[in-house]
């Protein structure tokens, strides 16, 4: 392995603990994934911020490195969404104990890294006209953006890899630094209309939802889609957004992207009817009593939140007003900013609903004796909702549908919906239960002297998400339909192909 001499002298300690260990997991991941060379890396986005993602394990390590006078960012890195709007915590009612305060502190020592605060999920929309070089970015979305449209190349990261590589300015060369690697391997036929933004958000969830255990997709699934009509900017950034639901690290689209690279052959061939969007639509769609509509995962654009404030502005004139702030619109401060200065921020808030920056739906915790049934426009924000970050039934409708359904609590009576295990498709797997002997042989990496490992091994060939299905304080896997729910992986050895790419895996693990 060819270390580079300024990453050598961070290694031995030249430059302080922090640095040190960051190297060291620089290395550590190099040799994991058997990379032979480091790239030098121009920019980073680092994502576990909000104290229901990181958890314990989060604070710990992040109190841990802040305190070192010589740990600073090498290189200009951008932050994730955090928990909570904190100029609005008692609009949003948030009652989980210490919760500012632990968000704060969190918040604090990214800062004290170096790190910008930008507390945004989508770095890609910031008023920059296009984002280059090799990055290291650990928000799912924001990485499958930006390896689509843009000119920037990198890997999907996780939060701890990212800040190693922000700290150091060198990451190891693999995966999607290669163009070898960049190559499409699912072919997608999309045979109907795609005229909303919802539409594109529930083709790129429902790509994910057809992936075999047999295909063969190492960097997880990349596929090429025909047939879509031309897009805004908000339909490209809901169909990666989606995708990014199932590890998707980049996509083509027909007319929308660069040309791919020739390949022989897919894994797979889908075909996209209007009967799968159809029956996706009826599926997702309220059934009980809404009690919060959220819009903006990942956090809205400026033309999602004009978007949103034309069909208020419809009702409005009525004289009719969202009652009780049933409608959030979660926003970046960059974008916050923007509407505040055209006039769209007014109409939002006069017409009722409560725009929140610095936060996003899935990584704020709800009130429960105020929410319980969410509806969204994001499958995104479906995914993560439903999942054991809030554990809350989350229903899926286009944007004018949402404001109605704000604007009117009435619209839909009964009971609300409950998750429900039974109703939940298995997680397709070719693995079964077998008992007696194994070995096998593997090695240790390069900050490790020594090493030994002894315990029950845990085998799946279905993705582990630890984002929300993992719960961060007992290790229990709470993933519906995974043959491993229910089990926990707390001083268990996990063999498994791959994760599904959670990037703040490693601070759960830690927790």
């Amino acid at each position: 392995m060819d270390v580079p001499s300024e990453l050598n002298s961070m290694l031995v300690g030249q430059h302080g603990p922090t640095k040190q260990k960051a190297a060291r997991l620089v290395v550590d991941l190099a040799s994991t994934a058997g990379a032979s060379e480091f790239v030098r890396v121009s920019n980073a986005h680092v994502s576990g911020v909000s104290v229901i993602t990181g958890g314990h394990g989060l604070r710990r390590f992040l109190a841990d490195l802040s305190g070192d006078p010589l740990g600073k960012i090498t290189i200009p890195t951008t932050l994730n969404s955090a928990g909570c709007d904190h100029e609005k915590m008692e609009e949003m009612g948030i009652d989980y104990p210490d919760f500012l305060e632990q968000q704060f502190e969190i918040v604090h020592s990214y800062s004290e890294l170096g790190i910008e605060a930008t507390l945004s999920c989508t770095p890609y929309d910031r008023g920059i006209e296009d984002v280059d070089g090799i990055g290291s970015w650990a928000e799912s979305n924001a990485v499958c953006f930006s390896n689509s449209y843009t000119s920037l190349v990198t890997n999907r990261e996780s939060g701890l890899s990212a800040l190693a590589t922000a700290l150091t300015g060198w990451a190891p060369k693999w995966g999607l630094h290669m163009d070898e690697n960049r190559i499409p391997n699912i072919f997608v036929q999309v045979e109907c209309e795609m005229e909303d933004i919802t539409d594109w958000s529930i083709l790129g969830d429902w790509i994910g939802k057809q992936i075999k255990p047999e295909w063969n997709l190492p960097w997880g699934p990349m596929p090429r889609i025909s047939g879509l009509p031309p897009a805004t900017f908000e339909m490209k950034k809901a169909l990666t957004a989606a995708a990014a639901n199932y590890g998707c690290p980049m996509l083509w689209a027909d007319g929308l992207t660069p040309d791919p690279p020739t390949v022989q052959s897919y894994e797979g061939v889908l075909n996209f009817k209007e009967s799968d969007l159809s029956e996706r639509y009826r599926d997702l769609s309220p059934k009980g009593k809404v009690d919060l509509v959220v819009i903006g995962c990942p956090q809205a654009s400026v033309g999602e939140a004009r978007t949103t404030a034309a069909f208020m502005r419809s009702r409005m004139e009525l004289g009719e007003k969202i009652p009780d702030h049933r409608l959030w619109v979660f926003m970046s401060s960059h974008n916050y900013d923007m509407i505040e200065a055209d006039g769209t921020l007014d109409i939002l808030e006069e017409g009722g609903a409560l725009v929140l920056r610095d936060t996003c739906p899935e990584v704020t915790p709800y009130n429960r004796s105020r929410y319980n049934h969410l509806l969204t426009n994001s499958l995104k924000a479906e995914h993560y909702l439903t999942s054991g970050l809030n554990k809350m039934p989350t229903s899926v409708a286009k944007i004018e549908d949402c404001v109605s359904h704000a604007f009117d609590p009435s619209l839909i009576t009964g009971e609300r919906p409950t998750l429900s295990s039974g109703k939940v498709k298995k997680s397709i797997s070719s693995k079964y239960v077998a008992k007696g002997d194994f070995s096998t042989e593997g090695r240790g990496i390069p900050s490790q002297d020594e090493w030994s490992v002894t315990g029950k091994a845990l085998v799946t060939d279905v993705p582990i998400t630890y984002l929300g299905y993992v719960n961060r304080d007992t290790g229990v896997i709470e993933e519906p339909g995974h043959p491993l729910d229910g089990i926990e992986i707390a001083d268990k050895i996990l063999i498994y192909p791959k994760g599904s790419g959670s990037t703040v895996a490693p601070f759960v693990l830690m927790g």
